[in-house]
Order: C-alpha cells, then sequence, then structure tokens
C-alpha cells in the first residue's frame, strides 16, 4: 500500500513546521516536578470549569476512545451525553446537539467547533469537521446549548472545543500506528518537550482507507503543534499551526433496498469528492492577574476546498479573527463573586465557483445548455460575538447567574456572472442566559438555566440555488431570517457510591427554524426555509457505575422529541432525522493492564424519513468489542471490533418532503476489525 498526497498539501506541512521552530530554552537542567503539567492535571481544571457551569456540560478525556480506531469525532464522543453523531461515509458524519442543524445532510450547522479555543467555523459559521483529528485530542469540552457562552457560543447546539496537548502536558515522544478492514491504515507520531522557559508540543498524522463502501476512500495527512514562552511569572504567549490535506471521496445516499441488502454500494457518478487543503496559525496570550485572567490573541485560517458533487464547487476562502477574554474572582460585600466578559470577532472573504461536473472534472464552455457556468461569487462575511456573565453566591453552595451574549453578523454574495443574484444580509441579536447551580453537597450539584438562542444563516442558506427564465440552475442570493429560540434547562450531575451521573431535561421553543429540504427532484443544495414555531425537548443522560474495581459500566442515553407547532401544512408533525430513544452502553472488564470492553448501540426504534411522517425506518442494535494489553510499560496493544453481527441498517437520514422511495439514506458501519499499538517514551 502507498500513500501519495497533492505537493502542495506537503509545502503546508512544512510551513507549519518552520512556524514552530523550537526556540533556546534554559540551559539549565529543569526541574520537572515544578513545571510539568500532566495531561491528567489538564482534564481536571477543565472538568472544573465544568462544575461551575449552572446547565449540560462534559469533558471527554482521549484516555475514553485511545482503544478506538478514531477517525472522527463519533468516535471521541460516543459516551458523551446529548451529542448524537451518527456514520454518513468515511471520516463525514452527522454531529447534532439538541436537534442543532438537523435537516443538513452534509456539512455542519448549528454547532461552534474550536481547537485550542479557537472556531473551526468558518466566518459565516458553516464549518467541515473534517479538519478536527481525534488522534491529537488531549481532551474535548462539550457546552451544550446556552452553557457555550464562554466560548463564544450562540447556537442552539452549543460548542465543543478540541484541546490538544502542549510540551508540558504530554512530555516526550509518542507513537500510534493502526490499522485493519477495508486496508485502512493509520499513523501518529508526536514529541513534546518543557522546560522552566517553554515548552513545544508537535504531532504528524496519517490516515489512509478503502472505506467501508464502494468509492469511499481517504486520504489524509495532518500537523499540529505549539509553543509556549513564559514571558514573565505571569504571562505566557502559546503560537499554534495546524495544517491538513483531505482527500476524500463521496460514496452518496443509498435507498433503504441498498441499505438493507447491499450496504457496501457506493455512487460513482460524477466522482463525487470533497477535498480540503487548510492551514490554521494562531496565538493566545494570557496574563494572570492577583484576582484572574486576562486571555488575548488572534488567529488566521485559509481553506481551499475542491468539491465534486452534482456540480464542481471550488472554494478559496480566507478568515481571520480577534479574541479577548477577562475572568475575575473576588467579593462583592460579604458574598463570593466571579465575572466573565469577552468578545470574538470573525472575518471571512472568499470566491466561490461552480462548473458543469463531467465525470468529476470541469466542463469550462463544452455544455452550451449551462450558458450561466462557470458560476462566480464572491463572499464575505463577518460575525462578532462579544458576552459577559456574571456569578454570585449569596448562600455557601448557592450560586445565581445571569448573562448574555450579543452577536452581529454580515453575509454578502458579489454574483459575478448575475448582478440580479447578488444580495446581502445584516443581522444583530442579544441573547440573555438565567441560571443557578446548587451543591448540596461536595459531590452533586442541581441547576437550571433559561437562555435564548440565535443561529444565523451561512452562505449555504443565502446562496440556494434557483431556476432562471432558460429552467438552468444558477446560484443566487436568498434573504431568509435568524433561527432564535428559547431553552429552559434543569438537570443534576456528581457521583455517590458506585455512581457517576450526569442528566439533564431540557425544552426549546424554536421559531424561524432553519429546515432543508430538496423541493424539486435534483435541485441541490436542498431548499432552505424559516419555519414558523417548532419544539425540541428531551433527556441527555450518562451514567456510569463501578460495580468492582474490575468492572465499570459506561452508558449514555438520548430522548429527542423534536416536531411542528400548530403548522400550516405539517400540524403537530415530529421532525424527522434524529430517532426519539438512542443508548449506548460499554461494559469494562479487568485493569489498566488488560481488559476486554464489549458495548452496545440500541435505537429501539427508528426516525422518520419525512415532514409527512409516512415514513419511518427500523430500529437496530449493534454489538461492538475494544480490548487492551500493556505488553510492557509505556507500549500496548488493542484491538477495536465493530458490528459483530453484522447488522444493516439505516444509521443517517436526509430529510425530504415526503418519501417516495428516494436513495436519502446511510447505513450503519460495516462489521470491521482494527488493531494497532501505541507507544509513549
Amino acid at each position: 500500500m502507498s500513500i501519495v498526497f497533492a505537493s502542495r498539501s506537503v509545502s503546508l506541512c512544512a510551513l507549519a513546521i518552520s512556524t514552530l521552530a523550537v526556540p533556546a530554552l534554559a540551559d539549565e537542567a529543569p526541574d520537572q516536578s515544578r513545571i510539568i503539567v500532566t495531561a491528567t492535571r489538564a482534564v481536571e481544571e477543565a472538568d472544573a470549569r465544568v462544575t461551575r457551569t449552572p446547565g449540560g456540560a462534559d469533558v471527554v478525556s482521549a484516555r475514553e476512545f485511545e482503544d478506538k480506531v478514531a477517525v472522527s469525532l463519533r468516535d471521541a464522543l460516543a459516551f458523551s451525553p446529548g451529542v448524537y453523531t451518527q456514520p454518513r461515509f468515511g471520516q463525514e458524519v452527522r454531529i447534532s446537539i439538541r436537534g442543532s442543524g438537523l435537516s443538513r445532510g452534509f456539512h455542519m450547522r448549528g454547532l461552534t467547533l474550536l481547537q485550542d479555543g479557537i472556531p473551526i467555523n468558518m466566518a459565516d459559521d458553516n464549518g467541515d469537521f473534517q479538519e478536527l483529528d481525534p488522534q491529537v485530542f488531549q481532551h474535548l469540552e462539550v457546552y451544550r446549548g446556552g452553557n457555550a457562552l464562554r466560548l463564544g457560543g450562540s447556537t442552539l447546539g452549543g460548542a465543543i472545543n478540541a484541546v490538544t496537548p502542549t510540551g508540558r502536558s504530554a512530555p516526550g515522544a509518542e507513537m500510534r500506528g493502526d490499522g485493519g478492514s477495508f486496508d485502512t491504515l493509520r499513523a501518529k507520531a508526536a514529541f513534546g518537550y518543557a522546560d522552566a522557559r517553554g515548552d513545544a508540543w508537535a504531532a504528524i498524522t496519517a490516515d489512509r482507507s478503502d472505506g467501508d463502501r464502494d468509492h469511499g476512500r481517504r486520504r489524509a495527512l495532518r500537523f499540529n503543534g505549539n509553543v509556549g514562552l513564559k514571558l514573565n511569572d505571569r504571562v505566557e504567549t502559546r503560537f499554534y499551526a495546524n495544517a491538513q490535506t483531505i482527500r476524500q471521496k463521496l460514496s452518496g445516499a443509498l435507498t433503504e433496498a441498498d441499505v438493507l441488502n447491499d450496504p457496501g454500494k457506493g455512487n460513482f457518478v460524477g466522482d463525487q469528492a470533497r477535498d480540503i487543503d487548510s492551514i490554521r496559525l494562531q496565538n493566545r496570550t494570557t496574563v494572570a492577574l492577583d484576582s484572574g485572567q486576562l486571555a488575548f490573541g488572534a488567529y488566521f485560517n485559509a481553506k481551499s476546498l475542491h468539491h465534486p458533487i452534482n456540480t464542481i464547487v471550488d472554494q478559496k476562502s480566507e478568515d481571520r479573527g480577534v479574541f479577548a477574554s477577562l475572568d475575575l474572582a473576588g467579593q462583592l460585600g460579604a458574598m463570593p463573586a466571579e465575572l466573565t466578559v469577552g468578545t470574538q470577532a470573525r472575518f471571512g472573504r472568499g470566491t466561490f465557483r461552480q462548473f458543469v461536473n463531467v465525470g468529476g472534472k470541469p466542463a469550462i464552455g463544452m455544455v452550451p445548455q449551462f450558458p450561466q457556468y462557470p458560476s462566480v461569487q464572491s463572499a464575505r462575511a463577518q460575525t462578532i460575538n462579544s458576552y459577559g456573565e456574571a456569578r454570585i453566591a449569596p448562600l455557601t453552595g448557592l450560586w445565581l447567574i445571569a448573562g448574555g451574549i450579543y452577536t452581529h453578523g454580515e453575509r454578502k454574495l458579489d454574483n459575478r456572472r448575475d448582478a440580479t443574484r447578488s444580495g446581502e444580509a445584516s443581522f444583530n441579536s442579544f441573547s440573555p442566559k438565567f441560571g443557578l447551580l446548587f451543591e448540596p453537597a461536595p459531590a452533586a450539584q442541581f441547576y437550571a438555566n433559561y437562555s435564548r438562542s440565535v443561529e444565523l444563516p451561512g452562505f449555504i442558506e443565502l446562496g440556494q440555488t434557483a431556476r432562471d427564465a432558460n429552467n438552468v440552475i444558477v446560484p443566487g442570493f436568498t434573504p431568509l431570517d435568524a433561527q432564535r429560540a428559547w431553552t429552559a434547562e434543569i438537570g443534576t450531575r456528581g457521583s455517590w457510591g458506585i455512581a457517576r451521573w450526569d442528566v439533564s431535561f431540557y425544552r426549546a421553543d424554536i421559531r424561524g427554524e432553519l429546515l432543508q429540504y430538496n423541493v424539486q427532484a435534483g435541485v441541490i443544495p436542498a431548499s432552505t426555509f424559516n419555519a414558523g414555531r417548532t419544539r425540541h425537548q428531551g433527556i441527555e443522560a450518562g451514567l456510569d457505575l463501578t460495580i468492582a474495581p474490575w468492572a465499570t459500566l459506561r452508558q449514555a442515553y438520548q430522548y429527542s422529541d423534536f416536531r411542528f407547532r400548530d403548522d400550516a401544512d405539517y400540524g403537530n408533525n415530529r421532525l424527522p432525522v434524529v430517532p426519539r430513544h438512542f443508548y449506548r452502553a460499554e461494559l469494562r472488564l479487568g485493569t489498566d493492564r488488560l481488559s476486554v470492553s464489549p458495548s452496545v448501540e440500541w435505537v429501539p426504534q427508528g426516525a422518520w424519513v419525512d415532514y409527512q411522517n409516512s415514513k419511518r425506518v427500523d430500529g437496530y442494535a449493534m454489538l461492538n468489542v475494544t480490548a487492551q494489553a500493556e505488553v510492557k510499560s509505556g507500549i500496548t496493544l488493542f484491538l477495536d471490533a465493530r458490528n459483530l453481527t453484522k447488522k444493516r441498517a439505516v444509521g443517517d437520514i436526509g430529510a425530504v418532503v415526503l418519501y417516495t422511495g428516494q436513495a436519502t439514506f446511510n447505513p450503519v458501519e460495516r462489521r470491521a476489525i482494527y488493531g494497532g499499538l501505541r507507544a509513549r517514551f
């Protein structure tokens, strides 16, 4: 097997490495016990931030998925309460929290994704989560709904922040190699170093696979690294560089019959693919204050997307931004008080071109019945989120919280081929938040909050397709309103005896939900509209039981009730895509030296396919097993076996108005067995 990458992608990695040339650090022998902050301590600090949040939030340590061939966020977030993840193909998965981006059958919407506190989303809030590589994460921080305010998140779903190691949290060398079914082969090499004046960490990862479906081959090469410098006892600055080249063939959606009878089938028409080259550079400086911390910085993202679908989509974009936050803690009279204020400003521009797709190649000037092609649009966007939150404890163990986030957004599309299809929009919205956090005992918390969220339409929604007088499909500007919601939440988290729990109940009343579906066969991307009133409500639950020193049971359960409210066309119908019940469990038997962990994924009743509620898919149960054995100190072998019973079922759905047998389904993962080795020195 061989791995071939474009030369321009290698140059991106070379550029990233050059920005991380390790400075000449102190010559003296370091006091390692004084300067090294372990990954465990970093996770504990993230957990401490969660315990100050009056709502659904959790931290996922890399240890929780290190025995898996973690290709996507689906593998990393499998047991994060409230995070719904289902496979589409390759690294493409659906990620939804509280029904965010429910009708989007591609890319991502409704979530703020960050790496090391810097947004992955483009300035218009759309994004590709394939740029996040779980192999390099130290931990992930998940803040659901309005609880993402402190990360600058203002959307219904909230925010996910993926944190990479530093030279202090991961000193030494790390090697990892894994592979198995479908010619899958992956590798990782990482190294961290720290002394009294600074630290550095870098990792290179490579990934290739033919995929579990035809026309699903992927290739990826990524670099992640950072350098931290202590300017003095109070000030530290850190520079980050990330570069990736991703080549992903798209298998496409299947009919239900194909899912059940030929789940390995793929679509070769148009040689559809999603190829990404991107680089991110950022800086974050922190200043320790007597009563808190000041943080500020800037970042730059450049991205190239080559995306053959029904047309050839060719995009070049640049995003840049600045951010600042201030955290203070002290006394207000005799009462403990805390204050957080901050802002994130993102500015982006790009050139979006579309061509006729002939076998995966642009047919420039070759197809006379498409006179408007190639389509060329210039796009500009800005999103500025400014937030503040005050917390006060009038009684021991009781915190009252009030805050809000102000969102300003601008979107402009300039259609160079048809000026009448150009347009722009501006949005301004304030989203308040109120909450309380009660801790009757050190290991138990109860919380409640009421918050507003706002989700601005991005270029995919605003630059929809239409048909001109010659019946030719052309892209152009379509004005839409922002999606708005008020969400109420109550819940509890803590531990007692053998149990550790995290349970939230929520209800979101939404106006103008951005729903997307095909209203005319062959028109892709689908049309998007603002619905009237909808409601998303449900339960997000996690329960871990330490049955014995050698037996631990992890469980995650979601109840999702998403529906229209007195809609003129759909009445009180349920919204499609997400099933009402979703359950995962894993029983870990053994110790850190040797363990076996069978797990189950169970959907007792499948989701609706269409808005008319005329078709529902079947449920399923899928059995998986992981195992690990430490053969020598620092060297571990692991096994990851999936779908052992070869279950055939629908995993993800692209919503339609009325189901008439369309190819709109993606199957669950086929049976696969992977194995690997990881080593630390």
